[in-house]
């Protein structure tokens, strides 16, 4: 089998195309998800904590001055930006909880449509007693 064959095969597999589809997705979701957080929940916690911009918040680490936004401190040197850590922690915790909610979700739906599973019926006692019976008699 050649290569190009082999490749072929791989690549049109349905696994292949749905990761493909579930990675564009993916990506698609995680700019609605950042655009959640920037512009509906940081504003909201910004409030609760006083009017704080957790993006601007940053250790200088080349000895910027005092007061640069972290793009111009980013421009003079090295900075330890823990705000945008902050911002980018928060995005994963509400997609973790988006995504599980998700799952949860469909789980829910599959054992809807899955059949109930019956209990095996209970064997009557003269069925037991002849099954007895014949095999006392095999022997």
């Amino acid at each position: 089998m050649t290569i190009a064959k082999e490749f072929k095969e791989f690549a049109l597999k349905g696994n292949v195309i749905d990761l493909a589809v579930g990675v564009i997705i993916g990506g698609a979701f995680g700019k609605i998800v950042d655009s959640i957080v920037s512009d509906l929940i940081m504003p909201l916690v910004s409030r609760v904590f006083g009017g704080l911009d957790f993006s601007n918040y940053y250790l200088a680490l080349s000895g910027q001055v005092a007061g640069l936004s972290l793009v111009e401190a980013k421009k003079m040197g090295a900075v330890f930006a823990y705000g945008s850590f902050i911002t980018v922690a928060i995005n994963f915790v509400i997609l973790a909880f988006i995504i599980f909610m998700m799952v949860k979700q469909m789980n829910r739906m599959r054992r809807q449509d899955e059949p109930a599973v019956q209990a095996p019926a209970v064997t009557p006692e003269d069925v037991l007693l002849l099954r007895e019976i014949r095999d006392s008699l095999r022997k």
